[in-house]
């Protein structure tokens, strides 16, 4: 009897470990086309164009992605139920230029609007605004911007969110203009092969 099971535990986690590795490479090749297609989204929008990005800096645990046309930051926060990430795209002035969201776990047809909500022409537009000026803030806490219905935790947290994304670019902002930030670098695209610039 101990037997079967020590054969049938090890077959299972060998099974396991072969699967892991075989979808390991698909997985970060999908991760980093995501990633890609979330710095154009948030810095181009919808329109046309080439971006060329510099080799991503880390501060403070945020990740900034520094662009020809604008910032892309990478943020974490825990929402209601759970981590949500998201990116952010600042221009030089800090106004948002757009967000996605690249993971979350939040109660689907509740929190996971805000993919949406946030965005120009949503109800809780925050597109164009500078959290340098004013601080992004649902209404409940003093703020002017519309939460999600019947999803308030998870709208300050992405607020939040945003706010500290706004607060990881405005520091690397100074070190970007003296040369103190990354050098120049290249991005891996889907294919694993070096690129200056996302298509």
């Amino acid at each position: 009897m101990v037997l079967v099971l020590t054969a049938i535990s090890l077959i299972a986690g060998g099974t396991l470990a072969y699967i892991n590795k075989v979808t390991q490479g698909p997985i970060a090749e999908i991760n980093a086309k995501n990633l890609q297609d979330g710095i154009k989204k948030v810095i181009l929008g919808s329109q046309p164009g080439d971006l060329k990005v510099e080799e991503p800096v880390e501060a403070n645990g945020y990740t900034l992605y520094k662009t020809d046309k604008g910032t892309a930051v990478k943020a974490v926060t825990n929402g209601f139920g759970g981590p949500l990430e998201i990116l952010v795209g600042f221009n030089e002035d800090g106004n948002i230029l757009g967000y996605t969201i690249l993971a979350t776990v939040e109660t689907p047809g509740l929190g996971v609007k805000a993919d949406t909500w946030f965005q120009e022409g949503g109800k809780g537009n925050i597109i164009g605004r500078n959290p340098g000026e004013k601080e992004l803030a649902v209404s409940k806490d003093g703020g002017d911007i519309d939460a999600i219905t019947a999803s308030t935790i998870t709208s300050r947290a992405f607020l939040n969110a945003v706010n500290a994304a706004y607060q990881a670019f405005k520091g690397n902002t100074g070190d970007a203009a003296s040369g103190a930030s990354a050098q120049a670098g290249r991005v891996e695209n889907a294919t694993g092969t070096g690129s200056d610039s996302i298509h």
